[in-house]
């Protein structure tokens, strides 16, 4: 076979090729998405762990969000025991019961 017999099929040899690499391009993209979804590590060209670099400005600040993520967790918490406890008291039969009184007592008198 002699290459002047491949200029017909040039475009579509030229065509292929463009197609495998952009199709190699995205499988590469989606297996990196799907790589950071689940939470395995990147890896790069020669197989060496790409992992973010941490100074101890950065552990000094995962420290303070930590603790401040505690606080408020407990804060929540506290929260939503004294919202259960008003929940509770509202929902009680005694206190429309003393509403309806105090509404009674609003009545102007004749």
């Amino acid at each position: 076979m002699d290459p002047q017999d491949l200029i017909p099929y040039l475009g579509w040899l030229i065509g292929g090729g463009l197609l495998l690499g952009i199709g190699g391009i995205l499988a590469s993209t989606h297996n990196t998405r799907l790589k950071i979804k689940h939470g395995y590590p990147l890896t790069g060209g020669w197989g060496q762990a790409i992992h973010p670099k941490t100074t101890t400005e950065d552990g000094e600040r995962i420290k303070l969000l930590t603790q401040e993520n505690a606080t408020l967790r407990a804060e929540l918490g506290s929260v939503k025991d004294r919202l259960a406890t008003i929940e509770r008291i509202v929902t009680d039969g005694g206190y429309s019961l003393t509403h309806q009184i105090e509404a009674l007592r609003d009545l102007p008198k004749n």
